[in-house]
């Protein structure tokens, strides 16, 4: 698979999730395995390019190439002039949201409330390509709701524009993240068109990565969800692809590990007040497959200092792998 002058051979990607995607965990997931990692979406707004959420979101210094950013909005001269502002500020792909679900993002006809309006898909989609030299790729659902997939038309007027690769995750947006992604949708568009497309949604081991793969006849995979508190899942998936093995999980020291990393990543890029909060979440999904994730999620989640935070996930970490109770070694 080729998207301008980087090349793949099965492209492994960490999906772009608001509030997940940040630098850190971006940086992470590309040195766990992930061949490319999107970034969060950036608003078409040039009013709120210079706050300090957007200023994080558009942070690439030092960040592995190719950097995707994605970005979101309605208009097309407006996504457009987005598209060349983030070029200009270091990105190498340019990836459009017309796959989130949120309201707050639907209600303002942007993300996949866009498939709505298939004629103004066609215009944004002209508008972005035309504005910058770098590929352009798209995010889509497989369509509004199950009387309307129309994945397969976007898909055409997507090739017909130049897009360079076409994500679909296997829902319509009125599904939002319920009941069980679909393929046969992303296995229809795969077969009429002949950009790249990568399949989205529910992939969360190596075995199912093949299966879809193999359903699909997809280019490449997008992971979300499944790479919250796991993104070593990069690795072990492509291990997979390339020689049929299944790698074990990494052990609870690697595991200690790469969050006390992630941890200090954090707290380093946003400072110790939002590196401490945002943090929360992440903890969460390390901890939430082993013993006593509530207590340590209580626990954790009150500390209001960057040593504090790291030291109750060292001592936690500490007594799973000494085999004591890790809720006994909290309370000390």
């Amino acid at each position: 698979m080729q998207l301008g002058p980087y090349s793949f051979d099965t492209p492994l990607v960490l999906a772009p999730m608001a509030g997940v995607t940040d630098k850190p965990f971006r940086l992470l997931c590309k040195r766990l395995g992930a061949d490319l990692a999107v970034s969060e979406m950036t608003t078409s707004d040039p009013r709120l390019w210079r706050t300090r959420k957007s200023r994080w979101r558009m942070d690439h210094d030092g960040e592995p190439a190719p950097v995707s950013v994605q970005i979101a909005g309605a208009d097309p001269a407006a996504l457009a002039e987005a598209a060349r502002f983030n070029v200009e500020h270091g990105a190498q792909l340019i990836d459009i949201n017309m796959g989130c679900p949120a309201k707050k993002v639907c209600n303002v006809w942007a993300g996949s409330a866009l498939m709505q309006d298939e004629a103004l898909v066609g215009r944004i989609l002209d508008a972005v390509v035309g504005a910058v030299d770098v590929p352009v790729t798209l995010k889509i659902r497989t369509g509004w709701n199950c009387e309307n997939r129309n994945g397969p038309r976007i898909a055409k007027i997507a090739e017909q524009a130049g897009i360079a690769a076409l994500a679909v995750h296997g829902r319509t947006r009125a599904e939002h993240y319920s009941g069980q992604a679909e393929y046969d949708t992303i296995a229809q568009i795969k077969s009429e068109v002949a950009i790249p497309v990568l399949a989205n949604g529910d992939i969360d081991s190596p075995q199912k990565a093949a299966a879809v793969l193999t359903h699909t006849g997809a280019d490449g995979l997008l992971i979300g969800r499944a790479a919250q508190g796991r993104p070593w899942i990069f690795g072990r998936i492509a291990h997979f692809l390339k020689t049929g093995e299944d790698l074990p999980p990494p052990s609870l020291p690697q595991v200690r590990d790469i969050l006390l990393g992630h941890l200090d990543a954090l707290h380093d890029f946003y400072g110790e007040e939002h590196g401490v909060r945002i943090a929360r979440k992440h903890l969460g999904w390390y901890a939430k497959d082993h013993p006593e994730a509530a207590t340590f999620r209580a626990v954790v989640n009150a500390a209001q200092s960057a040593q504090a935070q790291r030291g109750i996930t060292a001592d936690w970490f500490d007594a799973l792998i000494a085999g004591l109770d890790p809720a006994a070694r909290l309370a000390a």
